[in-house]
C-alpha cells in the first residue's frame, strides 16, 4: 500500500490489500479443516464425491461401477457394513481372484496431507502395494481430522484397548508425472472418495 493512502486513505480496499488478507503466510488467514482436506485431497489426485445421503452414496457408488465399467464384476471388502451395496450392484467380494477394486471404509481422513488413514479394519495385513490399483472409500465428513497424530489419538481413543494393526495411510492417488524423491517406496491408487455429509 502506497504512502499516499496509508496517510489519507481511501474507502475502498484494493485487490492488493485483498490478497495479502488471503495470503497463506497469514496466519489469520485460517482455512477450515473440509477445506483443506478436499484441497490436499485433490491435489494428490483424488476423486472427490459429496454426498448429502445414503442415496447419493449409491448413485454415485454406480456412476463409480458404470465409468469404470465394473458391474458383475470382482471387488475386494472386509467390512461386512458394506457388503450389501456390492450385493446391490452383482458384484463378487467372496474370495475374489482377481479384483478390480477395493471397497472400504478408514479410520479417517487426514487435512494437511490430503491422505486417508488405514488399519487392519478395512485392510486386513495388507501392505498398500498388495491392494487392487483402484479403491472407493466410503467416508463421512466427522472423519476429517486435521494432522495424522489426531488420526492416531482417535484411534487410540476408539478402541480403547484392542487396538487395530498395520495401520498405514495412502497420499498419492495419481502416478507422478516426474520422478519425485517424496514419493520414493509408496504406490498410487485410482482412489475415488465417497465423503457422506453427517455432521
Amino acid at each position: 500500500m502506497s504512502l499516499f493512502k496509508k496517510l489519507f486513505g481511501t474507502g475502498e480496499s484494493s485487490e492488493e490489500e485483498r490478497d495479502e488478507k488471503q495470503s497463506p503466510f497469514n496466519p489469520e488467514a485460517v482455512i477450515p479443516v473440509d477445506e483443506l482436506f478436499t484441497l490436499n485431497f485433490k491435489k494428490n489426485g483424488g476423486k472427490f464425491l459429496y454426498c448429502e445421503n445414503l442415496d447419493e452414496v449409491k448413485d454415485h457408488f454406480e456412476h463409480i461401477l458404470e465409468e469404470n465399467d465394473w458391474f458383475e464384476s470382482e471387488a475386494l471388502c472386509f467390512e461386512q457394513k458394506l457388503f450389501s451395496l456390492l450385493e446391490e450392484n452383482k458384484l463378487n467380494y467372496t474370495k475374489p481372484q482377481q479384483p478390480k477394486f477395493l471397497f472400504a471404509s478408514c479410520e479417517n481422513l487426514i487435512a494437511d496431507e490430503g491422505s486417508v488413514l488405514f488399519s487392519s479394519n478395512q485392510i486386513k495385513q495388507n501392505k498398500p502395494n498388495e491392494l487392487p490399483p483402484n479403491i472407493i472409500i466410503l467416508a463421512t465428513t466427522s472423519q476429517i481430522l486435521a494432522s495424522k497424530s489426531d488420526g492416531l489419538r482417535e484411534i487410540k481413543k476408539r478402541y480403547d484397548k484392542e487396538y487395530p494393526t498395520n495401520i498405514t495411510t495412502i497420499k498419492y492417488f495419481e502416478k507422478a508425472k516426474e520422478e519425485d524423491f517424496l514419493q520414493y517406496g509408496s504406490v498410487a491408487k485410482n482412489l475415488y472418495l465417497l465423503l457422506l455429509e453427517d455432521l
